[in-house]
């Protein structure tokens, strides 16, 4: 290349970079924007690029990302879609960004809402002071929904907040985490360390504690709350597919969190976005444009907006299985196996979570044919650590399908959790929140040919099984009432139903419905 052209080149070169609309001191990969600097300590908080087009009138935006997640989450590559380009559209609107880390961010599992609140709201005076009390909004991820609500009522950061955008937060907890707790996730749990208290507090039972003392407080009106829903279950045979599986049954969800779950009483819901998952729902370039003309004002117009609270103890959660779980101990000398009965052709979806990632998984069909498992591939979502493995058939025949296990070392466990689409379902209908010795439920099995017998597991909050048993009343045949027992401390307590049909051949087949529910 001779020297004049050498001269061009650099001179058009230098006016890209010049003119860059990313400016000088941020970082684009893959064409998405990166802050100039960051930190990954808890508690510690930094700013993105003041952007060319900054207007000074639109509020700060603060990033509060999910469990287990870092500020990384809103610019960095999303588990399934990508690198996230929140950030980056954020940035060429004109706003100036914050990122915070809480302490998830160190690595080592994830923290409860009240824990992770209190550090926000620190975090978020900060904040305030460093743009001269400038109000800020929040977009929130999941998990950072009731992180940010803890933070904004129970530690008296309001003031510094204008408006919340939750995207995909289970305001009203996850029914996963009910079964990442459940009697047969025990020896699963034990082995993998699941002492995660963020995963805890997002039990069913744990939120409608959380909700009662939140909604009722005199800082929930003092600021804005929209709310964002997806209902599309993620790639095939991910984590969220699966998760999404199990999840049908509770309602349309995005993988992680029903739609019901990411609503607040008092907010105002946005959209439901039938292709958005718990991953991408989080993508500028998939709600940004949405969400923004939201974002451009921090002035709260709804202090006076209704402050009656929400009273999980009275409402009842409608509840629904067709799921088959059990789990326990695996062997590395020989075979464990588990016979599912299928009484009708249908479809479902048959998943086996290991503490180890070299466990032999197979299914045998009635016929003898035997298949192997898709995976294993790492469960990041609620279960974290453990490998998933699944299969998928395109019909599940009449007759007994066997899921065995071997596992490659002395210490390994399952958990299988199988889903039917089946038109008859064991539907519960139980509140979130009660007293001891006052918590009834109803319990529902569908009409079928064969006799029915219900078996009821308890675990109190330290994860021990509770010796009372309960024995429900029949009304009509098919329904049935009972309360729950008298227990000696406050809680979230487990309740793990197995419902065991005797088919008219002889055969049986098993239905589990799991539930979590908080005990004064």
């Amino acid at each position: 290349m001779n020297s004049q052209l050498m001269r061009r080149f650099l001179a058009i070169f230098l006016c890209l970079l010049i003119f860059s609309p990313y400016g000088l001191s941020s970082e684009v990969s893959a064409g998405k924007l990166k802050p100039p600097g960051e930190t990954f300590t808890p508690g510690e908080w930094f700013l993105g690029d003041r952007p060319p087009n900054y207007d000074s009138s639109k509020p700060p935006i603060v990033f509060v990302q999910g469990k287990n997640g870092s500020a990384t989450s809103w610019y960095g590559e999303t588990t399934y879609h990508g690198v996230n380009d929140m950030y980056t559209k954020a940035y060429d609107t004109g706003y100036q960004t914050v990122f915070v880390q809480l302490y998830d961010a160190a690595g080592n599992g994830s923290e409860n809402q009240y824990t992770n609140g209190r550090m926000l709201a620190s975090m978020l005076g900060e904040i305030s002071r460093h743009f001269n009390g400038q109000k800020v909004n929040i977009i929130a991820h999941s998990k950072g929904g009731p992180d940010t609500q803890a933070a904004l009522i129970h530690y008296g950061a309001h003031s510094y907040v204008g408006k919340v955008i939750t995207l995909g937060s289970p305001h009203h907890g996850s029914e996963l985490a009910d079964l990442s707790y459940s009697w047969y996730a025990g020896w699963l749990g034990e082995l993998l360390g699941q002492n995660d208290a963020g995963t805890y507090s997002l039990q069913v039972g744990e939120m409608a504690k959380f909700r009662s003392a939140t909604d009722s407080h005199s800082n929930r009106s003092k600021n804005e709350y929209y709310t964002v829903a997806g209902t599309n279950k993620g790639p095939a045979f991910s984590a969220l597919a699966l998760g999404g599986a199990y999840l049908s049954f509770y309602g349309a969800n995005d993988g992680l969190v029903t739609a019901t779950s990411t609503k607040l009483p008092y907010g105002t819901h946005l959209f439901t976005d039938s292709t958005s998952d718990h991953d991408n729902i989080r993508q500028g370039s998939k709600v940004f444009s949405r969400i923004e003309p939201y974002l451009r004002s921090a002035t709260v117009s709804q202090l006076s907006a209704n402050t009656e609270a929400s009273n999980q103890t009275d409402i009842v959660i409608h509840s629904e299985s067709s799921n088959y779980i059990t789990g326990g101990k695996l062997s590395d000398s020989e075979f464990t196996k588990k016979e599912i009965y299928v009484p009708a052709k249908t479809s479902g979806t048959i998943s086996v979570y290991t503490a180890s990632n070299d466990t032999t998984v197979e299914l045998v069909a009635p016929d003898g044919t035997i298949m192997k498992a898709s995976g294993p591939i790492n469960d990041d979502t609620i279960l974290s650590g453990a490998s998933l493995y699944s299969f998928q058939p395109d019909e599940l025949v009449e007759g007994s399908w066997t899921v065995q296990m071997k596992a490659a070392n002395t210490k390994d466990a399952y958990l299988l959790v199988s889903s039917f689409d089946e038109s008859g379902k064991l539907e519960l209908k139980m509140a979130g929140k009660g007293s001891a010795d006052q918590t009834s439920f109803t319990l529902k099995t569908p009409k079928q040919a064969g006799t029915t017998s219900l078996s009821f597991k308890l675990k109190d909050p330290d994860g021990n099984e509770l010796t009372q048993t309960i024995i429900p009343k029949t009304t009509n045949g098919a329904e049935f009432t009972s309360k729950l027992p008298k227990v000696s401390k406050p809680g979230v307590y487990n309740m793990t139903v197995d419902m065991t049909t005797k088919h008219p051949n002889g055969k049986e087949s098993v239905r589990t419905l799991v539930r979590s529910v908080y005990i004064e």
